[in-house]
């Protein structure tokens, strides 16, 4: 593919990829009030159960077309993903939104740190910058100090399993198989929480306003967000997907400002720079010629 096609494949998944962030979002301060009255573990069972009959009735001939080694991938994906989401969820019953938005955020620095000691892979020092501007950015947004108990350690857990995500959608996700996988991965995260419900019983939604949270989170935050990952996942780098994902929290607080009644902070705005500045930089690498590695990896992509 030569360099114009391929840059514009890389400005999609990057649209993508922001897209789904400020999805990610508009989600937190729902699911702070919803599990208040469902247990996290009830109300991701219910979310993914939903969301995995959708996408099966709407991916089926891409799911039917999967090698048994596409499968399999796609099923370690989405224990990894199912794991994260639980332990997210369970630590956010126990910790502050904001703080919980900056130790999840904290992927952008476990995935580069998981790719150099796992896959041996070289990280740039432009990446290094970029993380570390991202992840200023993501404490200016979140911090006004934290405690570490059960509810921060549970979130961190759920970084790290997010971040192994990244990494192996990073290697194995191909655009062809990006459908198919999704389906995948949804189906075993609905099962992974179904696991984990189903023997204390079901706690259903108490009112018309959660369902319809529910149904968002399911179809938007769900569907079409695990989908757009993904698929953008196959045309850029692990860490530059996490670099971008770190958006989420900046669109968390002005989700927050706008509907949640907060007020726009000097904290806000520094920290929104930030991360807005680790983008560009990580968008002016993108920009460079490919260096051998990634051509290694886009040739494993293909080989899988």
């Amino acid at each position: 593919m030569s360099a114009s096609p391929k840059r514009r494949l890389q400005a999609i998944a990057t649209f993508l990829l922001v897209a789904l962030t400020a999805v990610w979002g508009s989600t937190f301060f729902l699911i702070r009030d919803l599990v208040q009255t469902v247990p996290p573990a009830d109300f991701l069972a219910i979310r993914f159960t939903l969301a995995a009959a959708l996408m099966v009735a709407l991916f089926w001939r891409p799911l039917r077309t999967l090698e048994r080694r596409d499968v399999i991938v796609g099923m370690g994906l989405g224990a990894l993903y199912g794991g994260a989401q639980l332990l997210q969820t369970a630590g956010l019953a126990h910790t502050d939104a904001s703080v919980s938005g900056f130790i999840t955020g904290t992927y952008v620095v476990l995935t580069p740190v998981i790719t150099a000691a796992l896959l041996r892979e070289r990280v740039p020092a432009s990446t290094w910058y970029a993380v570390s501007l991202a992840t200023a950015g993501l404490a200016l947004l979140s911090l006004n100090g934290v405690s570490v108990g059960i509810g921060e350690t549970l979130t961190l857990m759920a970084a790290a399993l997010y971040a192994l995500h990244i990494i192996g959608l990073g290697r194995y996700s191909t655009a062809a198989r990006a459908a198919g996988m999704s389906v995948v991965q949804m189906i075993v995260i609905a099962a992974f929480c179904l696991v984990v419900a189903v023997p204390d019983g079901i706690t259903w939604p108490q009112s018309t306003g959660q369902w319809w949270s529910v149904i968002y989170m399911a179809t938007a935050a769900g569907v079409l967000a695990l989908w757009s990952q993904t698929w953008a996942q196959a045309h850029m780098t692990a860490t530059r997907a996490a670099i971008v994902m770190t958006l989420e929290p900046v669109f968390a607080a002005g989700f927050a400002v706008a509907l949640g009644g907060e007020s726009l902070t000097g904290r806000m705005m520094l920290g929104g720079a930030l991360v807005l500045a680790a983008m560009y930089v990580v968008e002016l690498a993108g920009r460079q010629p490919d260096r051998p590695t990634t051509q290694v990896s886009e040739a494993l992509h293909h080989d899988v």
